[in-house]
């Protein structure tokens, strides 16, 4: 058995990594200042982005929850992995070699790993076997249903042969065990043996928004499988059907880019989508769409609720027309207030879904019909409307208190009353009364819909970062010393920025220190050594100053800051990740400007402490009696005069 992975190389790993990259997999990031990203927090909800990247430091933090660490702390938080599998997968997707101390191979012992493996093992298995003869029935089914080789390969679909061990035996045979397999789901057990999940069946691998393979969908093909239509992977360690969406790893990016995400109902309605050129469209695996992927959409789009991007998005739903089709259009419309986005439904004619659609009627209307979106709202209203007679007043009085409700939920008030006056025309009552009915529905709650403040449970999102942190709440120690350790030490009283005071003098101590973690470059390393070594009238930044003097041998190096949290007892590590993320009032290209503007502002203000100290001594001297002393303290007013103006440049 392998030991520890080398100091050496986790280091390696660590500064070879580019951790904006890594989170960019999970969280859309934008630029927040000079050499700072920020998101929406992936580890609690939240409606404006508190989560800060520093991708030259190496650290994330949330001023909102107060999560943080390094790249191999947000892979094992983000998908419950060990550390020793955290460094490697980032091994591997760098292509660098790991060594343990006890000279063994770099081997990947972890669980998780060990299932990824088998499901990507299996996945290639499936496509392999597309191509032979057995496969006969599933190449008809895409054929059927518009899809060619091309279109296989570009969704990775494959087909598990009608055998209870074909994969088993092939899985077997590439080394992992019967328990890795009925872990995996990919076998279930029999009564005397394991045998294979899936069988004669068309396959869909289900991928996490990284392209990692999690588990299958697969599609009854044979009249002799007495199987549901589809079958999933059964939930894993790897595989939660609630916490995934089939398309995702393809549709991430330019969900990110455009802003758009359409929620489609199938695996072939989401290949429809992407090959008609809306590459935008997801699916759920088996489950009703819920809050776990609300959350992942928001996340991956930047769904934000502030005054610059309210209401930029677009998050589109495509429903059938059946009862099915209905329950899910009204389980969306009770989460739509969840979304800062603005919400839509498509209903293509005829009742098609975006596959029918497009094997009857073309890409072109496809696309039409996501361009024929309607809001949510009228949705609804329409749909409302459809149960009653309108051509009686009964009706209409029903009508309008069904329907109240929907437009009082209407987040944008000029969005609001305009369905008011609409509604009014649809129901054909005067404007006025429609409009005090809505103001009416106001008043009461009329849906269990998330409401737009957080949700109980949740953390709220923390004021300004430089200024107000959740008081070191929940802010996890940065991961140091032996990289094998615990990640967790027992609990211990933290500081954070928020429990600083606001004073002028605070202020500018709080922001040298984050000049020097956060811009070294910019600091030459004599000037930051002279800053360090003035008084600091704050406690806490007076030992965490104490921390960077102890670690300068690493200045501007990509251990900088780490090492500086090696150097700082354990209750101030979260002072130290905040102080090294939170974003600086610096402007584009004046980095330097800033920089030297600080370090200048702290040193002259030790210089005018020591020049008021001097001065009171060379008047307590009696120049008479003590002539020597006298000299002396007048040569360092000097000295310290030819200092001021060297800081200054004069």
């Amino acid at each position: 058995m392998a030991g520890l992975i080398r100091r050496s190389d986790i280091d390696e790993v660590r500064s070879r990594t580019n951790l904006a990259d890594i989170v960019g997999d999970y969280v859309t990031l934008k630029s927040a200042g000079v050499g700072s990203m920020k998101g929406l927090c992936p580890f609690h909800d939240e409606r404006s982005p508190s989560f800060h990247v520093r991708p030259q430091v190496g650290f994330y933090h949330c001023f909102g929850c107060g999560e943080g660490g390094d790249v191999f702390t947000f892979l094992q938080k983000m998908d419950h992995v060990t550390f020793s599998e955290a460094v490697e997968r980032l091994a591997g997707r760098l292509g660098y070699t790991l060594h343990y101390e006890d000279g063994g191979p770099a081997a990947d012992q972890g669980n998780r790993s060990r299932l990824l493996a088998a499901n990507a093992a299996a996945e290639q298995f499936f496509r392999d076997q597309l191509g032979t003869p057995a496969a006969e029935p599933a190449r008809r089914f895409l054929g059927e249903r518009g899809f060619d080789a091309i279109a296989a390969e570009r969704f990775s679909i494959g087909f598990a042969p009608h055998s209870y061990e074909a994969l088993g035996d092939h899985l077997r045979g590439l080394g992992f065990t019967a328990e890795e397999l009925l872990a995996s789901g990919l076998q279930g057990q029999g009564d005397r043996k394991p045998y294979d999940r899936f069988r004669g069946r068309l396959i869909w691998p289900i991928k996490d928004v990284t392209g990692q393979t999690l588990g299958f969908g697969a599609r009854k093909l044979l009249e002799t499988d007495n199987g549901p239509k589809y079958l999933n992977t059964p939930e894993t360690p790897v595989y939660s059907k609630s916490k995934v969406l089939y398309g995702l790893d393809l549709a991430k990016r330019d969900i990110a880019r455009g802003k758009q995400v359409v929620v489609v109902e199938g695996y072939t309605d989401v290949m429809a989508c992407h090959l008609a050129g809306i590459t935008t469209a997801v699916a759920t695996c088996g489950t009703a769409f819920g809050s776990d992927h609300i959350t992942i959409i928001r996340r991956v789009m930047g769904d934000v609720d502030n005054r610059d991007s309210h209401g930029l998005g677009e998050v589109v739903f495509t429903f059938d027309p059946d009862e099915a089709g209905q329950k899910a259009a009204s389980r969306a419309f009770a989460d739509e207030q969840r979304f800062a986005a603005q919400t839509y439904v498509a209903v293509a004619p005829d009742g098609l879904d975006p596959c029918d659609l497009r094997l009857q009627r073309g890409d072109d209307a496809v696309r039409l019909l996501i361009q024929g979106r309607k809001p949510m709202y009228e949705f609804m209203v329409r749909r409302q409307l459809d149960l009653y007679d309108l051509e009686t007043v009964e009706g209409r009085v029903a009508a309008l208190r069904a329907t109240a409700p929907i437009v009082a939920g209407i987040r944008d008030e000029s969005l609001s009353i305009g369905y008011t006056r609409t509604l009014a025309g649809w129901i054909g009552m005067e404007p006025t009364e429609v409009a005090q009915a809505v103001r009416a529905a106001r008043r009461v709650p009329v849906r269990s819909a998330a409401p737009r403040t957080v949700p109980a449970g949740t953390a709220a999102p923390g004021p300004s970062p430089t200024d107000a942190v959740a008081a070191g709440e929940g802010a996890p120690r940065i991961p140091v010393g032996d990289a094998h350790a615990a990640m967790a030490d027992a609990v211990v009283p933290t500081i954070g920025i928020a429990q600083l005071p606001n004073d002028p003098v605070t202020r500018l101590e709080r922001e040298l220190l984050m000049a020097l973690l956060q811009h070294p470059d910019q600091i030459p390393l004599e000037t930051a050594r002279r800053a360090l070594h003035t008084a600091f009238s704050q406690p806490a930044l007076a030992t965490v100053r104490d921390a960077l003097l102890a670690g300068l041998d690493a200045y501007g190096s990509s251990e900088w800051a780490r090492r500086v949290a090696e150097e700082s007892p354990p209750a101030f590590s979260p002072l130290v990740t905040q102080l090294a993320i939170a974003p600086l009032p610096i402007r584009e290209g004046f980095a330097a400007e800033y920089c030297r503007g600080v370090t200048t502002s702290l040193i002259e203000r030790d210089l005018l402490r020591r020049k008021t100290e001097l001065l009171g001594a060379l008047q307590r001297t009696d120049a008479t009696a003590e002539p020597e002393r006298h000299r002396s303290l007048q040569r360092e007013l000097v000295e310290l005069e030819a200092e001021r103006r060297r800081v200054r440049g004069d």
